[in-house]
């Protein structure tokens, strides 16, 4: 888990803490850990305290927002780096339109993955 940089940490709208993340799931936060160790969560260290945050809009109606874990497993696979992920799902992109992280969140995540598949190539 990397520190972020400035111009990804300000790509993100907003932030959880492992502890918010846990609570908005129902689960302990050794759970969320794990989840971000199985890599269904991107977790970064941002702030002052360097603390481990996850991008709120990954997490939705109580549970890990949909096709997002297919979609980490899809970019990590490309060689993407965590922050890299963060770059790629939270820059707007006019033909989705929005970001890939606003499209997952509206339940459009083949073609999320269909994009990111096709940066494989």
């Amino acid at each position: 888990m990397n520190e972020i940089d400035a111009k990804t940490d300000a790509l993100v709208p907003a932030w959880l803490t492992l502890p918010d993340v846990a609570e908005r799931l129902g689960v302990e936060v050794t759970r969320v850990r794990q989840l971000v160790k199985e890599g269904q969560l991107i977790a970064v260290r941002r702030g002052e305290n360097r603390v481990l945050q996850v991008p709120a809009d990954f997490i939705g109606d109580g549970r890990i927002v949909k096709g997002l874990s297919g979609t980490i497993t899809l970019l990590r696979d490309d060689g993407f780096s965590d922050e890299e992920m963060l770059e790629w799902l939270f820059t707007p992109d006019d033909s989705l339109p929005g970001t890939p992280a606003q499209a997952l969140r509206e339940n459009r995540g083949t073609e999320v993955k269909r994009r990111a598949q096709a940066l494989a190539v």
